[in-house]
């Protein structure tokens, strides 16, 4: 209509994560996982709420969405095989010999882990020169010893790079401390952390497992698993991480502790202004009789009186 003024609503300062991910025109898959590998900066949420995307990061990415999505592109074993044009199998020995690395994961219909990779690390790691004796000639034996005793260093690799993913977002020493003993069977937290007001406040720092199923489902039971160091050498590094973060922040700020509850004191009740004195008996046998509540008495009158 003439006249009418269109007044532009301002741009928010930052972005819930949900919106941001529309905002770039990203699957949320595809933007949690940018975000995981600091792709997309991300700042604390001042209202206490998690964490959010400011706005200018949007306006930086998004003539950039393209080449966003394709460096968080996820695949999986045959998939990363065919980029690295290998054998399906060596690829599986690769990832197993800690090689290359999973980027995350997803249990499929039966429970199993599958595990994805980076399709831009892939490639990265068949492009490099070093890599091409392992790539088309035979394993060498002493790899082949490690496969043969077991070594499957894929979940390891993962809680390394998932732990290295959690510490970027903290924002002080008791929250890395949270972070690390994330990682920790509990029985391992409360060997190392005796003093109970520390220990309840690195609990309350522990990161959540990522979702997959309902709480106490199989399926989270298997992400908390998959989330628990396991192997000795990897227990002791969280263990000595934990022990480290603890003792830097004990020195900045001590674990909060209950503060005292307050003595409550009934005040005495006031006495009348003009109480009568209290009667003194005296001392000795006296006394003693003057003190004794006197039985009553009931006198027999009439017929039952016994004479």
């Amino acid at each position: 209509m003439p006249g009418t003024t269109t007044i532009a609503q301002p741009h928010p300062l930052n972005y819930a994560f949900g919106r941001a991910a529309r905002e770039l025109d990203l699957r949320r898959g595809e933007f949690d996982l940018a975000v995981h590998l600091g792709r997309i900066r991300t700042v604390p949420d001042e209202g206490g709420g998690g964490r959010r995307v400011p706005w200018t990061e949007i306006e930086r990415l998004r003539d950039r969405t393209e080449t966003l999505r394709e460096s968080v592109k996820a695949v999986g074993t045959t998939e990363g095989a065919a980029l690295m044009e290998i054998p399906p199998g060596r690829f599986t020995r690769f990832a197993k010999l800690g090689l290359v690395t999973p980027v995350k994961w997803y249990p499929n219909r039966y429970r199993a882990v599958v595990w994805l990779y980076l399709a831009e690390e892939l490639r990265q790691f068949a492009a490099d020169e070093k890599n091409a004796r392992l790539l088309t000639g035979r394993t060498p034996e002493e790899l082949r010893d490690r496969l043969r005793a077991g070594a499957d260093q894929r979940a390891r690799n993962w809680r390394g790079r998932h732990c290295g993913f959690l510490l970027r977002q903290t924002e002080g020493p008791w929250q890395r401390a949270g972070v690390v003993a994330g990682f920790l069977d509990p029985g391992e937290i409360d060997d190392l952390l005796t003093d109970p007001h520390e220990r309840a406040y690195v609990r309350a720092f522990l990161p959540v497992p990522p979702a997959h199923g309902a709480p106490g489902s199989p399926v989270a039971l298997l992400a908390e698993e998959l989330m628990t160091a396991d192997d000795p050498d990897e227990i002791d590094w969280f263990r000595n991480d934990l022990a480290r973060e603890v003792a830097e922040a004990r020195t900045l700020r001590p674990a909060p502790r209950p503060a005292a509850p307050p003595q409550l004191t009934v005040p005495a009740e006031p006495r009348p202004a003009h109480a009568p004195a209290r009667p003194k008996h005296p001392r000795g046998l006296r006394g003693w009789l003057l003190r004794r509540s006197p039985r009553p008495t009931h006198p027999l009158t009439g017929p039952d009186r016994v004479g």
